[in-house]
């Protein structure tokens, strides 16, 4: 058996996330499906993490296991993308180690979350609008705050398979991108729901109704109730995921 990293990307509208779950479609049955008919075996697709219902990924990265020991990758990715509907995109297929994963040889993965500055009719599908004036000095004051963390029990799902809510994170921060605010973080990894209940808090913070000590006490409590809403799924994008160099170098510049 042979390893190869997929490098992609989609469009999460139409989809219920990343992971395959009864009676809803997902992006990893169709990956699933599609590689089936083209390579003519039963392959089952990993990927580097799961996203939520909605959820885009501008790039991701996942791997599968094939009897075939090289694969052509310009006639793969041809082949893939002609199958695949018109909200899933293949860039590059690599073969790599058997030992590397993508969801757990990752070091870093980078998350961003799209706010609009004014309501256009092109921007709703991609982009988060609230119907009042955010502090985003104040919120980047409280994003810092996450650096003083491991533990983000507070923003993660209920109930979920995670053996340890720690995370480290690299970055957090609000920039002004042309009409929109984006809010960049990354971490070595991230719980279920955590960017978006992480954002969420955040803007409740930005239109003033909670300060920075209470959320450093929200942060502090480990408890989901505490935390804000989480902010809607269409805004947020898998935007990079980070290998070894040694091990696998992205083909995608992104």
């Amino acid at each position: 058996m042979a390893r190869f990293f997929i490098e992609m990307a989609y469009n999460g509208k139409n989809y219920h996330g990343w992971q395959v779950q009864p009676n809803a479609i997902t992006v990893q049955e169709v990956m699933d499906d599609c590689l089936n008919k083209i390579l003519r075996e039963a392959v089952s697709i990993v990927g580097c993490g799961r996203t939520d219902t909605a959820v885009h990924a501008s790039y991701f990265v996942a791997h599968f296991d094939s009897e075939k020991n090289e694969i052509d990758e310009q006639h793969f990715c041809y082949k893939m993308n002609r199958i695949l509907p018109k909200d899933i995109a293949v860039y590059s297929i690599t073969k790599v180690d058997n030992e590397t994963h993508s969801r757990f040889t990752a070091t870093s993965r980078r998350y961003e979350y799209h706010i609009a500055d004014y309501k256009t009719p092109f921007n709703h599908e991609f982009s988060y609008l609230p119907y009042y004036k955010l502090d985003y000095d104040l919120m980047n004051e409280a994003a810092a705050l996450l650096f003083n963390y491991i533990d983000f029990t507070s923003f993660s799902k209920l109930h979920t398979d995670a053996k340890t809510n720690n995370c480290k994170i690299y970055q957090a921060q609000w920039d002004k991108v042309g009409d929109k605010w984006i809010f960049s973080i990354k971490a070595d990894r991230f719980l279920r729901n955590m960017v978006r209940a992480i954002v969420g808090t955040l803007l409740e913070v930005g239109r003033g109704k909670i300060g920075l000590k209470e959320f450093a006490s929200i942060i502090e409590q480990k408890d989901r109730g505490k935390a804000g809403s989480s902010a809607p799924g269409n805004a947020l994008f898998l935007v990079d995921v980070e290998y070894p160099d040694n091990l696998f170098k992205s083909k995608h510049l992104v």
